[in-house]
């Protein structure tokens, strides 16, 4: 180990960029015997150490499992191509950050999987860290490897991959997968009898071991289903979900990164889920019900977070956190304890319609702190169609509340290829752009800046994912993708408004990912061995590499992303239950041809999506105040 530390610091580091990322010596980092404990897990994040380290979960889980006395966990991050070659080089394995252990060494290694286009990064670090990459050529010697997050919703691109899955909420359930880890370490001395210990975690409700199940195809090489194949296994996986927010546990130690990462900040989590029913969300949908914090606890939190971090700003985190019962006392009471210390308090994922001049006064008390908003569509019926409930009205008056305020800058976020769109819906965006700027230009004229404002429309393009409303609709053709950014830049005009877009192609392998089966391990497999790598950056995306992976694997990508399906089609994810029905899915489908919304289940009667009443969980909401 003291040899290894002395090459890493003498001549590998010196090579590469950003060194920091492979060190590991953090504040608030927890390095412990590796001798005293049952249980060695590595928490593995399938990008760069700047995108990892800003992940709520890996500082939940990470230091969840190290305040238990038996069981220990360490980090690893995909490492940047420069320290890839360096590795390859020496012929030296991936490590982990605490211990500068070789990954192979730990007894289970669990990715997080937050986004299809790292998957490829996936196998690469198991390559690196000589482990076999197919599940079923890990033996006993080898770690049991884990993947959980929302991606693994639908884990059947990975299945020849993963030992297990883990579906829902990583704290509710890890401390029992690792007590029949540890239980199996301790009863074959150290080695696992991995088809026993396999099938006695398949017992545990949420884990989903896929080697267990087979997949059914017809003579045409449709896809039938999946079934269970394993006597004594359910045919069925259902999520694990926290009940109850205030009793889950919260970090108040976490990593403090000395090098700059993507969300450099304290986060407070002050809701999960959300009740809003936009037909496109996967997260809306996998994360209810809506579970929210007390305030008390929250100021509490974020007490020991600015005394245990450094941080000057806290961010309030959640998928809509502007929809937090008590959003605008909390502001004000967190703003009002930490402005002497000049620690600002910023508010993502603000949706238009609940966004008030009151909050943009509290949030630019300190800094002012970006806005982005979201209205997703460009006119009412698309926004009808996918349910986003805001109007035009809506935004309008967010715009000169938040530019009385002092602000000069806006982002706004819209999606391109949502179904039924036309090009009347394009020229909405640009419309409603244009208005944006002109009622941000009267506003600074009225109130005597001489400031100029700026917008900025940044859009993507519609991925149909596994258990939405949306989840049978086909993705547009790359061309037709292509062609709508193209228009939409044409109609974008003037200085003061900047456009950009998401890459088609990348958007077009998200959806073939999301929605794929089993046949796309074989295509996974071939783009890693041609030199996939990063696919989610744009300096390393090779799609030319990606076609020649379908290509030598016979898989039509666009039978997969450009398909429209029925309800009576067998979905990849079938046998996976988030707790939404999916009778109740197909239902919110027909009402968004027919142009009819839904209403928020906080405030309108209950849906019946089936969460509450399958998952013995309910809504819980905080007093407003």
């Amino acid at each position: 180990m003291r040899q290894f530390k002395q090459v890493l610091e003498e001549e590998i580091l010196p090579n590469v960029k950003k060194p920091l990322r492979y060190l590991g010596n953090e504040y608030n980092v927890v390095k412990k015997d590796w001798k005293a404990v049952k249980l060695r897990s590595l928490f593995a994040f399938p990008d760069v150490y700047e995108v990892g380290m800003s992940h709520l979960g890996l500082q939940i889980l990470y230091g969840l499992v190290n305040e238990e006395t038996d069981y220990l966990m360490e980090r690893v991050f995909a490492p940047w191509p420069d320290m890839e070659k360096e590795l390859r080089t020496r012929g030296l394995s991936l490590y982990s950050l605490e211990s500068l252990r070789p990954i192979a060494d730990f007894d289970c290694i669990g990715f997080t999987l937050q986004y299809e286009m790292s998957y490829t990064n996936i196998l690469n670090m198991l390559d690196l860290g000589k482990i076999p990459l197919r599940a079923e050529e890990r033996g006993n010697e080898f770690p049991l490897i884990i993947a959980g997050g929302p991606c693994a919703y639908n884990p059947e691109p990975l299945a020849d991959f993963i030992d297990l899955f883990v579906l829902g909420e990583g704290e509710e359930v890890i401390l029992e997968i690792y007590a029949v880890i540890a239980k199996h370490r301790a009863i074959r001395q150290g080695k696992q009898d991995k088809e026993v210990l396999l099938k006695e975690l398949a017992q545990i409700r949420g884990v989903y071991v896929p080697k267990f199940y087979e997949t059914f195809y017809d003579q045409q090489g449709k896809f039938l289903g999946v079934k269970v194949k394993e006597p004594g296994v359910a045919p069925y996986v259902v999520k694990r979900v926290v009940k109850d927010l205030d009793q889950a546990y919260f970090p108040l130690r976490p990593i403090v990164p000395y090098l700059e990462v993507v969300h450099d900040r304290m986060m407070l989590e002050v809701l999960r889920g959300c009740s809003r029913g936009c037909r496109f969300c996967q997260a809306g949908f996998l994360y209810r019900p809506v579970r929210e914090r007390s305030k008390e606890l929250l100021l509490q939190q974020a007490e020991r977070l600015s005394e245990n971090t450094g941080h000057n700003e806290i961010s309030l985190t959640s998928l809509s956190t502007s929809d937090y019962s008590c959003v605008e006392s909390l502001l004000r009471e967190a703003l009002n304890r930490f402005q002497q210390k000049k620690i600002g308090v910023s508010l993502p994922s603000l949706r238009v319609d609940s966004f008030s001049v009151n909050l943009a006064k509290e949030v630019q008390r300190v800094r002012k702190t970006g806005l982005t908003f979201a209205p997703e569509a460009g006119t009412q019926r698309l926004r009808d169609v996918i349910n986003k409930n805001v109007t035009e009205e809506n935004l309008m008056e967010v715009t000169e509340a938040v530019f009385r305020e002092g602000w000069t800058q806006l982002k706004l976020y819209f999606m391109l290829g949502l179904p039924t769109e036309t090009l009347a819906d394009l020229d909405g965006i640009a419309d409603l752009a244009t208005k944006v700027l002109h009622r941000a230009q009267e506003i600074l004229r009225e109130i005597g800046s001489k400031q100029r404002p700026k917008i900025t429309v940044s859009v993507s393009s519609f991925v149909p994912k596994p258990q939405t409303p949306f989840q049978w609709e086909p993705q547009d053709s790359l061309e037709v993708l292509q062609e709508k950014q193209k228009y939409l830049g044409n109609r974008i005009k003037g200085k003061r408004i900047n456009y950009n877009y998401h890459e088609s192609e990348l958007s077009f392998l998200e959806a073939v990912f999301a929605k794929g089966d089993r046949r796309l391990g074989a295509v996974l497999y071939e783009a890693w061995h041609l030199g996939c790598r990063f696919d989610g950056w744009s300096e390393h995306f090779r799609y030319d590499l990606w076609r020649e992976a379908f290509e030598r694997t016979g898989v039509v990508p666009e039978e997969i992303a450009n398909k429209a399906l029925t309800y009576h089609d067998a979905l990849p994810w079938d046998h996976l239950q988030t707790g939404v029905k999916k009778d109740y899915l197909w239902q919110e489908r027909e009402k968004a041809y027919a142009l009819a919304t839904t209403g928020d289940c906080r405030f309108a009667p209950c849906t019946v999506c089936g969460i509450c009443q399958d998952l013995d969980v309910s809504m819980s909401l905080k007093k407003g105040e």
